[in-house]
């Protein structure tokens, strides 16, 4: 069994950086020069998804990858508000911080909300978009996710047996089974009760009524994507993907109708881990021609 420290050396060789929050920290990579590619993961994983895009396109552009504030390397504090408000403030102090412009938001699941969400408070700040499945808009929660937003049930379930993480691993891939030092790679940050705690509170952030304290959030982010239209925007979607179906990836398509799309059948919702090797030449594609 391979160590946490050989697992990132193999996997995820990147100097690490830090942004203090006035509390907690949080851990970003920053790998490259040029134009910006901000990456950022949903949950429950990490800036590990992005491992081979970091490496892949570091050579030609300025690849940031951060982990949201209890997750992957970032300080995992147990009394924080982990709310998508919260989390797109964070995404807005290490963009400041860093002094980005011209953005290339590149999002995956609760990335989608989270980058939208700065677009819609910085729109002159992003020039195009990169989605994997993910929404920015209201849509429908599986019965799977559900029963883990049930108090005592929850609790035990995501945080006492990190089954929601280690779900994932098996079942967010499709084509294959993923390695296990790269299941590893993705449970490294997960390995205890505490260490847990944004895992479980992304799950209990997700609105299902109007009385929910981000519904609002989200609904303010969808009445900002008009003025997105027109934006170059690349999709790849995994068909397979059991939360975000293909319902979603029609929601993106009404919003976005001139939208680029590569829909991937046989691949899952870790599209990256599926099927890597075909979107790694279509995004460089689509990068050099809205460059």
């Amino acid at each position: 069994m391979l160590h946490s420290s050989e697992i990132l050396l193999r996997h995820y060789p990147f100097r690490a950086n830090y942004l203090n929050l006035e509390g907690p920290r949080m851990h970003y990579a920053d790998e490259g020069e040029g134009t910006p590619l901000v990456m950022l993961h949903g949950n429950p994983t990490w800036s590990f998804y992005y491992r081979r895009l970091i490496r892949e396109l570091g050579d030609s552009y300025r690849v940031v990858a951060p982990d949201h504030v209890g997750c992957g390397l970032s300080d995992k504090p147990q009394r924080y508000a982990y709310t998508l408000s919260t989390h797109i403030d964070n995404l807005e102090r290490l963009i400041d911080h860093l002094e980005l412009d011209r953005i290339t938001l590149v999002v995956h699941d609760w990335g989608g909300a989270i980058g939208f969400g700065y677009a819609a408070r910085h729109p002159q700040r992003v020039r195009r978009f990169v989605v994997f499945n993910s929404a920015a808009f209201l849509g429908r929660l599986p019965l799977r996710i559900r029963v883990c937003r049930t108090p005592w049930l929850g609790t035990l379930a995501v945080r006492g047996l990190n089954a929601f993480a280690r779900a994932a691993v098996r079942m967010a891939c499709n084509r294959h089974p993923m390695p296990h030092d790269v299941r590893a790679g993705y449970l490294l940050p997960y390995d205890n009760f505490a260490n847990r705690v944004a895992v479980h509170r992304f799950i209990q952030d997700i609105p299902t009524r109007p009385s929910h304290p981000t519904y609002s959030t989200i609904q303010a982010i969808e009445r900002s994507l008009p003025q997105f239209r027109d934006h170059p925007m690349a999709i790849f979607w995994g068909g397979a993907d059991f939360c975000f179906n293909d319902a979603f990836l029609e929601g993106w398509r009404q919003r976005f109708p001139s939208a680029e799309v590569h829909h991937f059948a046989d691949a899952g919702h870790y599209v990256l881990e599926d099927t890597a090797d075909r979107i790694v030449p279509l995004l460089r594609r689509f990068l050099a021609r809205t460059d």
